[in-house]
Parts: C-alpha cells; structure tokens; sequence
C-alpha cells in the first residue's frame, strides 16, 4: 500500500509540475503521508525534475525539514 502512495505521489507531482505553487504544496503534503526511505527516494526524483524545470528548485526546502 505504501508503494502505491509513492506512485500516486510521483503521478501528482509530474501533473502540477507547470506551477510551482502547486507543487510545493503537493511536495508539504507527500512528505506527511510517505515513509524516510520514500522521502529519500522522493528527493531524487524532484532533483531530476529540478533539471527540466528549474523554477521547481524552491520546493527542496520541504524535503530538508
């Protein structure tokens, strides 16, 4: 069940990834619901989208907390 939250997760972000508000509001609530090792592998993902979308680069401060 865990897996699939991660998924839906990736699924959102790559869908508000054209508003940075969106998703860093999307970004606060994934780090609430996911597990350490989830947020790490999260971390990863967001810094690959960072690289096609830079304006996205504000939102890593959620993933720091």
């Amino acid at each position: 069940m865990a897996r699939a939250m991660f998924e839906y997760t990736k699924t959102v972000l790559r869908k508000v990834s054209f508003d940075a508000t969106l998703f860093c509001k999307e970004v606060e609530k994934a780090v609430k619901r996911l597990l350490p090792y989830e947020i790490e592998e999260l971390r990863i993902f967001i810094n690959s989208m960072i690289q096609q979308n830079p304006e996205l680069n504000q939102c890593l401060i959620y993933l720091k907390a």
